[in-house]
């Protein structure tokens, strides 16, 4: 993975201003939470600028809404990595962030909020040993996190016999949700935060290449996909629909996951005389990129590749990303809502870099919660899961954070929309001798257009 730093040169706010906005929030100490509790100055405040918005289950009393809780609320952090790992630090460092924020206006009803992190090293066994240290050794009221889909898929029995909630910020796999629309009663503690699951990232791609491939000139695309869990539901929901479209796939190649040598698939590609590289791609981002750049292969780049998701990724790769397009959750200048970039610079001032997308969708998930909790009166799964299913919550990722029904396809994945959580799409630009992430697509956040490769 490629060390995540603090490199983005643009529209960046006052670290104390930024934090102002976020409650007046105090900086803690190295990010820890906040030891000392405040009371809640007016009754019923606490989180009200994390409030739930749009509830539907009726109105609490007004005991619920002012009593206290026992003791802290307890949150259990999975993270690949997290000490050295952007993916992993953003979740960490997030719950962390949200975690201070809350316990400097108060708590939630009066209760503080630890963090408590734990390493799954991207290892299904490592997780799962880890999740049960967190459930049935510290008793945590919520665990969140977890990157990888093949860690989350070990997880989802223990949290079904746990009956903790448990809030995902990372795996993107379907068959996560299909097991709360299998079983509602024994899997409905799993929620999904974010990213939208793989199904509609796939869909969010062939909803851009309806709106944009037609004005940047992409007339035929290759699929390049690498062989991983987290493809196989992308793939499936863009196999056909481009060419339903009217775009020609001449090449749709799912490729081995451990590949670093590209040029055979870059020969192929080329071969097939197609405009553009529609690329899903994590692991091996970075070779594939890299190559295309330095062989200046004649084709366009861009689709989901999250390594190029990461605000420092034009100074790791010396500018080889350069007119690449990747989707992304949000990125530190895109005003998805009026949280974004807020949290984005506090995160910075914080922790000396920005966040890659895990960190918005972790910061989203603590403070839903802590909202889903003051609406139940309570930190029980049983009651704070009615809260979170008749939520709406502006997070920095969605202005409408919400959960399908225990009826749909896929219950309890964040709603994927327009409305909703609506993916960003940008192309590294150079601006002012170094790169930015430009976006480009949904119009009202664009900063920029398209920009073909000089070499093209």
């Amino acid at each position: 993975m490629v060390n995540d730093g603090n490199d983005y040169p643009r529209n960046r706010v006052n670290g104390k201003q930024a934090r102002s906005t976020e409650n007046n929030d105090k900086k803690s100490p190295g990010g820890s939470v906040v030891d000392r509790r405040r009371f809640l100055r007016v009754a019923g405040t606490g989180v009200a600028a994390t409030s739930l918005a749009g509830c539907t289950g009726g109105s609490q009393s007004s005991d619920s809404k002012t009593q206290q809780l026992q003791g802290p609320i307890k949150i259990g952090v999975l993270a690949p990595e997290p000490g050295n790992n952007p993916i992993g630090a953003s979740i960490a460092n997030s719950a962390k962030l949200a975690a201070s924020q809350l316990n400097e206006n108060g708590g939630v009803l009066g209760a503080d909020v630890k963090v408590v992190v734990k390493d799954t090293k991207e290892d299904p066994a490592t997780g799962k040993r880890k999740y049960q240290e967190l459930t049935v050794g510290q008793q945590v009221d919520l665990t969140t996190g977890v990157f990888t889909s093949e860690v989350l898929l070990n997880l989802m029995s223990s949290i079904a016999q746990q009956q903790t909630l448990h809030m995902s910020t990372g795996a993107a796999t379907p068959e996560a949700s299909r097991k709360v629309a299998e079983n509602y009663d024994r899997f409905k503690y799993f929620f999904r935060t974010g990213p939208v699951n793989s199904h509609f990232l796939g869909q969010n791609m062939v909803d851009f290449a309806k709106a944009n491939f037609e004005s940047m000139g992409w007339d035929s695309v290759a699929i390049l996909a690498e062989d991983y869990k987290w493809t196989e539901p992308i793939s499936k929901a863009i196999n056909g629909s481009l060419g339903e479209a009217g775009i020609d796939v001449p090449v749709n190649k799912r490729y081995a996951g451990g590949t670093e040598n590209f040029s055979p698939i870059y020969d192929e590609v080329q071969s097939a005389g197609v405009d553009a590289a529609y690329v899903v791609m994590a692991h091996t981002g970075t070779s594939a990129v890299v190559q295309w750049a330095k062989q200046q292969r004649p084709f366009e780049f861009g689709g989901i590749h999250v390594p190029m998701q990461f605000p420092s990724y034009y100074k790791a790769t010396n500018g080889a990303c350069r007119y690449a397009v990747t989707q992304n959750s949000a990125t530190p200048t895109s005003e998805i809502t009026d949280k974004t970039v807020p949290y984005a610079n506090s995160y910075q001032e914080e922790y000396g870099k920005y966040p890659v997308y895990t960190g918005y969708i972790t910061f989203d998930a603590v403070k839903q919660y802590a909202a889903a909790v003051e609406e139940a009166g309570s930190k029980e799964s049983e009651k704070v899961i009615p809260a979170l299913e008749n939520s709406s919550f502006t997070g920095t990722t969605s202005p409408a954070l919400e959960y399908y029904g225990k009826d749909s396809e896929y219950p309890h994945d964040v709603k994927y929309g327009k409305k909703h959580a609506w993916p960003v799409w940008l192309q590294w630009q150079e601006t002012g001798g170094t790169g930015s992430q430009e976006v480009i697509w949904p119009d009202n956040l664009s900063t920029t257009e398209y920009k073909s490769p000089p070499w093209v």
